[in-house]
């Protein structure tokens, strides 16, 4: 089924209580291989990295699995690479020049909707070389992950999560991933019955996501958002919803103990933001905001 904004806008609640999931790196263990296998070997190929290939890994997997950056979307984690890149030591003793793409930094500044779609939509404005190459590099990402990254399932304890949730909260999936491929996995492993709305990038930011579907219809506290990155805590707090944070390394541990602690007190008015504050501490602690190798 496909999705629209207008979906999120009409969104009728069911429940007084709501709470929107983040899905890669947090449903499902697909984060490390869909970066690793996918997204980085293809921006490399694309973007001609090969002579500088090793510290480009680096980087890219310090964006988007080991830093503050965690989740963020992908026209934002190329620009964040090559910011990185332009400032690390070892590409720059290699005198190797790292791209600028001003016409995607401009693009990514003007527009929330940051997928295929609308970036379609700025190549016919402006007819620009740069975001043609951007999105041959973004629809090879699309392919190799169709293709490389199947049978990755959600965490243990997830249908039972899930099916306490919609006991008494209306529950959607708020997301950064093309919706397709939302969709084909949350299908897959049959675990779509669980939402009733599936956001992806074409949506809007998750920050729209949720104020789209939960603006004036449940009160603050009783808006929970679910997420492995700091990208949906912040998502959360511009919405002023609760946040409980999925920490990576540690993804069973933390669906265990919103399972056998969290989602009780969230639904009887006991999570505080005290409580919020502390785990939040904790997930911080295991996502630097600079590499090692700038200090």
């Amino acid at each position: 089924m496909k999705y629209t904004t207008e979906d999120l806008k009409n969104f009728n609640p069911k429940f007084d209580y709501f709470i929107g999931i983040d899905s890669d790196g947090c449903v499902f263990d697909s984060m490390e291989p869909k970066q690793k296998e996918c997204f980085c070997p293809v921006t490399i190929e694309k973007w001609g990295l090969a002579p500088i290939s090793k510290y480009a890994r680096d980087v890219w997997e310090f964006v988007n699995l080991y830093s503050q950056d965690r989740g963020c979307n992908r026209f934002l984690a190329l620009l964040k690479l090559f910011d990185w890149l332009k400032m690390h030591p070892a590409v720059n003793r290699r005198k190797f020049e790292v791209p600028d793409l001003v016409d995607l930094r401009h693009w990514t500044k003007s527009e929330t909707k940051l997928g295929n779609p609308t970036l379609q939509q700025e190549i016919d404005r402006t007819g620009s070389e740069e975001l043609k190459k951007v999105m041959d590099w973004s629809v090879t990402i699309n392919q190799a992950v169709a293709r490389i990254v199947k049978g990755v399932g959600p965490f243990p304890l997830l249908p039972e999560i899930l099916t306490h949730m919609r006991e008494k909260a209306d529950v959607i999936v708020v997301s950064s991933t093309p919706a397709e491929a939302l969709i084909r996995e949350w299908e897959e492993h049959d675990i779509d019955r669980f939402v009733s709305i599936i956001a992806g990038q074409e949506m809007g930011s998750k920050k729209e996501h949720l104020k789209y579907t939960t603006a004036d219809k449940y009160q603050p506290e009783k808006v929970l958002m679910i997420g492995d990155a700091p990208g949906d805590m912040k998502a959360a707090k511009a919405n002023n919803a609760m946040f409980y944070p999925i920490i990576p390394g540690r993804e069973e541990e933390s669906w265990e103990r919103l399972y056998n602690e969290i989602l009780d007190l969230f639904f009887s008015g006991k999570y505080s933001r005290d409580v919020e504050t502390k785990l939040i501490d904790e997930f911080n602690s295991y996502l630097p905001a600079s590499p090692a190798w700038l200090k």
